[in-house]
């Protein structure tokens, strides 16, 4: 949809506030006319001595009046015009906000968060200020525009306004020269400022990073160099917004000079009253208004349309994954994988190839395999944050793509190996899983995650705040309170994505009893762990051993140690390095 048709639709929705706005610019366009053609005759009586002192106050009066009632009009509309302007706002950056939460891994991949930081920011308010001020600033300098001139031409004399409009279209052509440029500086302004959003966004989220490597001088240097970029950038859009001040001076100058050139030739012959000529000074000089109109409207929809098109874009990316599942009923049965091969946007190697499983309701499935084997990449696929190649995700009787993503998202709870945490308490943190939690659930699965013990030597307890992505907690802590969290939510299927690697031996230990204890008191609780740490998934009852998207291995633990392959030498060693820890 074009950005034009979007605003006139939300006009047509919300056209109350914007008829209100016109009608109250209507009033305002016309007094001020009123107030030129008011003055012309005061002067004109004062010089025919038909006004004494009782009556001109009464004709000041109308003035004052008219000023008062100008006032109240502008402070009104106002009110009305960017109230509803706002709104806009408000909802394209609610559509800005779903779209982007409905985008895979993929997608953001290739944009960078700080650049979307600044579409929701700067290009939005582009936008918004056009169905605002650009629309006010539109209506009100075209038909004040209209109005001053029938008054200089039916009202006072057509010779003067035709000599005062004479420059115009000199201005015309100048405005469309510079609102040219501007759009190419606009441009280039808001993708400057989204670069530079991108590397502060970047810089605060690696600074312990940069400063363990030594490296704030050199990221430093790179701010101020972006820097430098967006403030020459938006002072190069600046620039020529200040072209349009010349232009209308310049304009008017040379109209000014017309009409007093011609109008005291009128006055001089007889043809035209000296109230009539201040009059029409009035109205030339309430035509600066409308020509800086112009030029400001002009700008903004420059700006408009710079926006927009890094708006639109965003906004009509196809989803990574698309929502077109009609089942909303939670899947309930076995998890089959069959012939399920897949390779990564852009990459022609598979990351998986040929993997056939078959997980009963309340079983646990162990994921192992070396480093890149494409453990995670299986997990993401029964996400739905990626679609399989080849073959088919069932689960229950349905197709894993024929559920909405609402559907299978709350049937999920997923905990991977770098869980993320919120500016919030460590309540908070956890209770996110379920919508009106409890304090005693949250302590309780606060407890099924061996967190219960850190959390009461915390400052506030449950109320200390985790700081940015749960910067005060270590590692360990982090995936306790993210285990905590997926406990709680007690959902059909619980993933966790090597979510024991920062946590020692024995606690990994005690969680996994727990686990074991809470999923198999309800026996359509399913689990998948993926782990580096074979000891996570012993109990598990089958066990996938993934080499290059491949299985190569699978059974149980014991089945698998008897096999005598990768598994079990592995399993032989990580044994040996605990044995060797312990002493």
């Amino acid at each position: 949809m074009t950005l034009t048709g979007l605003i006139a639709i939300y006009v047509r929705q919300n056209w109350r506030p914007y008829v209100l706005a016109a009608l109250m610019l209507a009033s305002v366009s016309a007094l001020t006319v009123f107030i030129p053609r008011h003055v012309g005759r005061i002067v004109d009586g004062l010089a025919a001595g038909r006004l004494d002192s009782a009556a001109l106050i009464g004709q000041l009066g109308w003035l004052v009046l008219a000023g008062v009632l100008i006032y109240f009009l502008r402070v009104a509309w106002r009110l009305q015009l960017f109230a509803a302007s706002y709104r806009l706002g408000a909802q394209l950056r609610t559509r800005l906000y779903a779209r982007l939460c409905l985008q895979g891994p993929h997608f953001f991949h290739q944009r960078g968060t700080g650049d979307l930081m600044a579409l929701a920011t700067n290009d939005i308010d582009a936008v918004e200020m056009a169905s605002g001020e650009a629309m006010l600033a539109g209506f009100d300098g075209t038909l004040t525009l209209i109005m001053v001139v029938a008054m200089m031409t039916l009202g006072i004399d057509w010779r003067l306004a035709l000599a005062a409009l004479l420059p115009f279209p000199f201005m015309a052509f100048a405005f469309w020269r510079i609102s040219s440029h501007i759009h190419q500086a606009s441009k280039d302004s808001l993708e400057h400022f989204g670069r530079l959003n991108d590397h502060v966004q970047e810089t605060l989220t690696g600074v312990r990073t940069l400063r363990a490597l030594g490296l704030e001088s050199r990221s430093a240097a790179r701010l101020s160099e972006l820097a430098e970029s967006a403030a020459s950038a938006s002072l190069r859009a600046q620039r020529w917004e200040a072209a349009f001040e010349p232009a209308v001076g310049i304009t008017l100058v040379s109209a000014t000079v017309l009409t007093l050139g011609l109008g005291g030739t009128l006055v001089w012959q007889g043809a035209l009253t000296i109230g009539a000529l201040t009059a029409f000074s009035m109205y030339l000089g309430q035509l600066i208004w409308p020509m800086f109109a112009a030029g400001w409207v002009l700008s903004l929809m420059e700006r408009r349309r710079a926006a927009w098109g890094r708006l639109q874009p965003t906004l009509d990316t196809p989803l990574s994954i698309d929502d077109h599942g009609t089942q909303s009923e939670a899947p309930v049965g076995a998890l089959l994988l069959k012939g399920v091969t897949f390779s990564y946007p852009g990459h022609q190697a598979l990351a998986l190839s040929g993997i056939d499983v078959r997980l009963m309701a309340g079983h646990t499935l162990g994921v192992v395999g070396a480093t890149g084997s494409g453990k995670s990449t299986l997990v993401r696929l029964i996400l739905r944050q990626y679609a399989a190649s080849e073959g088919h995700i069932r689960w229950g009787a349905h197709a894993l793509a024929d559920y909405t993503l609402d559907t299978l998202h709350r049937a999920l709870s997923w905990v991977p190996q770098e869980p993320f945490l919120f500016s919030a308490s460590v309540a908070e943190n956890i209770g996110l899983a379920k919508a009106r939690a409890t304090l005693a659930e949250i302590e309780n699965a606060a407890r099924l995650a061996c967190i219960d013990e850190d959390i009461a030597r915390m400052p506030q307890g449950y109320d200390t705040p985790v700081g940015e992505k749960g910067v005060s907690l270590s590692g360990g802590q982090r995936q306790r309170v993210a285990i905590a969290r997926a406990l709680l939510a007690d959902a059909s299927l619980l993933l966790l994505d090597d979510a024991l690697s920062a946590v020692d031996t024995q606690t990994e230990t005690t969680i996994l009893q727990h686990l074991q204890e809470l999923r198999k008191a309800s026996r359509d609780k399913t689990t998948i762990i993926v782990s580096h740490r074979l000891s996570a998934v012993r109990d598990a009852e089958h066990i996938l051993v993934l080499k290059d998207g491949r299985i190569v291995e699978q059974g149980k633990h014991a089945s698998l140690l008897a096999l005598g392959g990768w598994y079990a030498a592995q399993w032989r060693y990580q044994q040996l390095q605990a044995s060797l820890d312990a002493d």
